[in-house]
């Protein structure tokens, strides 16, 4: 097949995107448009429909839409002001207090809602008005709130690590789970260690936890001990063999509902909107993975990703190189692209060329994803940055300054990933995941 149909298809994409065509249409319209070309008419569209519907028949995506309906019923469920004040427990004593709250508040909510924007919006809002109060720049302390976020999208449950499973072939989800703390603690390590030194240069107070009585304390942890028991529940049933994925994901949705009842925060109300949002949610996340499907096929037909692997091999067969230059190439899209399209659709690409060099599947997925999740708090396209500009009421060009500390030292923090494998690989070992 004629290599340069798969370069139009590449660029046909790219320019829909460029004229702010939504993603998922972008990738279904090119995808089709090219296969109008290579095939008959009605066997492109049958192909078309059956690749849709093999791309989203599967059994561990249905985890997706349960872990989205409990962490939709754990933002209305008073979930993230009990982190918050473990938060202020935890890391309080440290100099810019309220900015490292905010870091490991995100670490936590993200985790249990499984959502980078949500925990934005949520710590964000919740913290906002303490941070204006006692005196942190706005643009500093949404730049943290920002970079900090995406966090929750390795640490699990995490939707974007079952995508990645899905689209990689089957790669083990409970494996997938456990490998993704260390990467996505580290993240926001890193973040921390940015807001220390800025704290300091500021002359930030520590303050964020002054007045804890030994009945403080305990009472704060007390309230969030079960929030952030759904994560023992949920992955230590998961590794442990007791139940799936998806299964877990069901137990989330029962734990998650019957801890909002306890709290006495889940109104009827919320009912409507938390079904909505779920079915919102779910829906373009299918869609997307549709699609996905069809595009991965017209690049495969075409030899498109074999026309990539080579043309990166062959400026290099120094596997530092190779990984550098992808990481460049992700981090680059991932200024342009939202995350789940972006793992759908260069997943097929580079996980061949990664695995052929010698890199852990499992060990590919922390690089891509922690990549990816850099490109959520950049802009143009960073979701999490628009999020938590219109929480702080700041313009994104005021944010992009104090952001770019953190981004740096997060590439950093991504080379480190890229280059020592056990920092991914080393807790699925132990648990016998993976030999």
């Amino acid at each position: 097949m004629d290599l340069s149909i798969g370069v139009w298809l590449l660029c046909l994409f790219l320019f829909m995107i460029a004229i702010s065509v939504p993603i998922a249409v972008a990738i279904a319209m090119s995808s089709l448009t090219i296969m109008y070309f290579i095939l008959p008419f009605d066997v492109a569209s049958i192909t078309a429909g059956q690749k849709i519907i093999t791309g989203i028949d599967s059994f561990s995506l249905l985890a997706i839409p349960f872990f989205i309906l409990a962490g939709n019923i754990m933002n209305v469920g008073g979930i993230a002001g009990r982190l918050i004040n473990l938060a202020k427990l935890m890391v309080g004593w440290i100099p810019g207090s309220l900015l490292h709250v905010n870091i490991f508040a995100n670490m936590m909510f993200g985790a249990v809602s499984g959502s980078a924007v949500a925990a934005a919006a949520a710590v964000g809002k919740t913290l906002g008005p303490e941070l204006e109060k006692e005196g942190y720049d706005k643009n500093l302390a949404t730049a943290v709130n920002v970079a900090s976020c995406p966090a929750g999208l390795l640490i699990p449950p995490s939707n974007s690590l079952i995508v990645f499973s899905v689209v990689s072939g089957g790669t083990s989800v409970a494996a997938l789970f456990i490998a993704g703390y260390v990467p996505g603690i580290l993240m926001g390590l890193s973040c921390m260690v940015v807001a220390y030194f800025i704290a300091k240069k500021k002359g930030y107070k520590t303050s964020a936890n002054d007045g804890f009585t030994v009945k403080d304390v305990l009472r704060i942890i007390w309230q969030a001990i079960p929030s952030l028991g759904l994560i023992f529940v949920v992955i230590g049933g998961i590794i442990g063999g007791v139940f799936t994925a998806t299964e877990g994901a069901c137990i989330a949705v029962l734990y998650s509902f019957g801890l909002s009842l306890c709290y006495r925060t889940l109104k009827w109300s919320h009912f409507s909107k938390i079904c909505n949002e779920t079915t919102q949610i779910t829906g373009i996340m299918l869609f997307l993975i549709g699609a996905s499907t069809i595009m991965s096929w017209a690049m495969a037909f075409t030899g498109l990703p074999t026309m990539i692997s080579d043309w990166m091999l062959s400026i290099s067969d120094n596997p530092i190189i190779i990984f550098i230059l992808m990481n460049i190439i992700l981090l680059i899209i991932g200024m342009f692209m939202d995350l789940t399209p972006a793992v759908l659709i260069f997943t097929p690409i580079f996980m061949p060329i990664a695995t052929t060099l010698g890199m852990d599947p499992i060990h590919f997925a922390m690089m891509i994803i922690f990549n990816l999740c850099i490109g959520i708090a950049t802009p143009p396209v960073g979701t999490a940055l628009f999020v938590g500009c219109s929480v702080s009421g700041t313009k994104i060009e005021n944010v992009i300054r104090s952001i770019m500390p953190f981004c740096a030292v997060l590439i950093v923090t991504l080379l480190l990933i890229t280059f020592i494998p056990e920092i991914s690989l080393f807790l699925p070992r132990f648990f016998g995941l993976i030999n």
